[in-house]
């Protein structure tokens, strides 16, 4: 407890929080909620006190010491109570949460959330019913743990113009990237370290397929460009297909593999600029800020008109990290509580188009098994130029019979590199494309 004694700020009447669910993060926002009283009535200017936990069993082992008579499996009854202020949800998943935050909602309790796939998925449902009862919706938490970043995008860069949002937003893959990029480890071993480590799930699907990366993209697209972008919305590949040699052929020309999440204006078209938005595996200089972030952190990288180019880098899980993001956006909605007063909510005005994956330009790294005989590179550089694929470098290797041509392109879309190919999988000379991978933070 803080020097600060709650009781001693006026008697003013004391702000019930719900929380719902109490796992690694739910936890961490209990403990944190009577570890930092003092501090957090002092900064709210009441007293910020635990209505109630939601949880699944009452005999669950738990991380932090609850007080019988504060759980209950009764969530829905929880949240609808007259005395709740706040609603804290960090259960996850679709349902029930979508049904509670709405009944939250619906009965005067603002919403502090850290669940990235239902906003993800059916964010402006939630805008909606905040916007109708005009209670807060924040969930900072739900991209990038601890990193200040929606915030930011929401509020610090109202008067500026996002072009760009670059970002690493998975702690797992970026685990796995690491280790196969510093010790040479292929994708099974680093993924099996990661999940021992506690990094990984047993079902790795989540994160190494790009789902979990992909939801939080969303998010980040529609508060950089003002709308409304879903999960669906987005291009994604995972890295379960990045092998040791992408890793080295990615070293040789002084860059590394990371998974990004990327989110930008496509082209002006009389004035009428698109969204991409995409997740995937690329190749970045290893100059780039992105690639010196290591092991299982995060960062993101903004390109604004006014600002200019701007890093957030922090822990992106974790439960004490993410607890910390929900504490934060607690104290705002208290705050606002107290006032009778509103934060930001839902800006779609933009109403921007999502633009096919075909449309988005970048450049492109190709591993091509070929035989060894006179007039092989002609043919493929054919190939690259009758889908006006311009090549930038190639790079042979010889094998014995057969070798590998390693081309990296000029800037296309991705449809045309789709198309070069197309064409070069059904050449007779051609035994393989073994690697087709994009090249992300370079200026040509």
């Amino acid at each position: 407890m803080s020097a600060v004694n709650a009781a001693d700020l006026g008697g003013d009447k004391p702000l019930k929080v719900a929380v719902l669910g109490c796992g690694v993060v739910g936890s961490q926002v209990v403990r944190l909620l009577g570890e930092q009283a003092g501090d957090l009535a002092a900064r709210v200017g009441a007293p910020v006190e635990l209505a109630g936990v939601a949880v699944r069993r009452l005999d669950a082992p738990r991380d932090v010491d609850v007080p019988a008579d504060l759980l209950t499996t009764d969530a829905l009854g929880l949240v609808s109570r007259d005395d709740v202020d706040v609603v804290v949800e960090v259960i996850g998943g679709i349902e029930p949460a979508r049904t509670l935050i709405l009944a939250a909602l619906e009965n005067g309790a603002s919403v502090v959330t850290a669940n990235k796939a239902l906003l993800a998925e059916d964010g402006p449902t939630l805008y909606e019913a905040a916007e109708k009862a005009g209670r807060d919706l924040y969930y900072e938490a739900a991209v990038a743990g601890a990193i200040p970043i929606l915030r930011p995008l929401r509020e610090s860069l109202a008067g500026d113009k996002v072009t760009r949002v670059l970002g690493i937003v998975n702690g797992t893959t970026n685990f796995i990237l690491d280790k196969m990029d510093t010790f040479g480890s292929g994708f099974e071993e680093a993924l099996e370290e990661a999940q021992a480590l506690g990094y990984a799930e047993a079902d790795p699907t989540a994160d190494v397929e790009g789902f979990d990366a992909a939801a939080k993209a969303a998010i980040l697209a529609s508060l950089a460009f003002h709308s409304r972008v879903t999960a669906a919305d987005v291009h994604r590949e995972g890295i379960s297909d990045v092998t040791a040699a992408d890793v080295r052929s990615a070293r040789d020309m002084g860059s590394v593999v990371k998974l990004l999440a990327i989110a930008e204006l496509g082209p002006d078209n009389g004035g009428d600029r698109g969204v991409s938005v995409r997740v995937h595996p690329a190749m970045i200089p290893r100059q780039h800020p992105l690639a010196s972030v290591r092991e299982a952190y995060n960062a993101v990288f903004v390109e604004s008109e006014a600002a200019g180019q701007l890093m957030f880098y922090g822990p992106g899980a974790g439960g004490a990290p993410t607890a910390s993001a929900v504490l934060g956006d607690l104290v705002t909605v208290a705050r606002n509580h107290r006032q009778g007063a509103r934060g930001v909510g839902e800006s779609a005005y933009a109403d921007r188009a999502v633009l096919p994956m075909g449309e988005t330009r970048t450049r492109y790294h190709v591993a091509i098994d070929v035989d060894d005989r006179a007039g092989v590179l002609a043919a493929v550089a054919t190939a690259f130029s009758t889908h006006d694929v311009s090549i930038q470098t190639v790079r042979q290797e010889g094998r014995g019979d057969d070798a590998q041509l390693v081309v990296v392109s000029h800037e296309a879309t991705d449809a045309q590199l789709s198309a070069t190919v197309a064409e070069l999988r059904g050449m007779d000379i051609v035994r393989d494309v073994t690697s087709v991978m994009r090249v992300e933070g370079t200026d040509e």
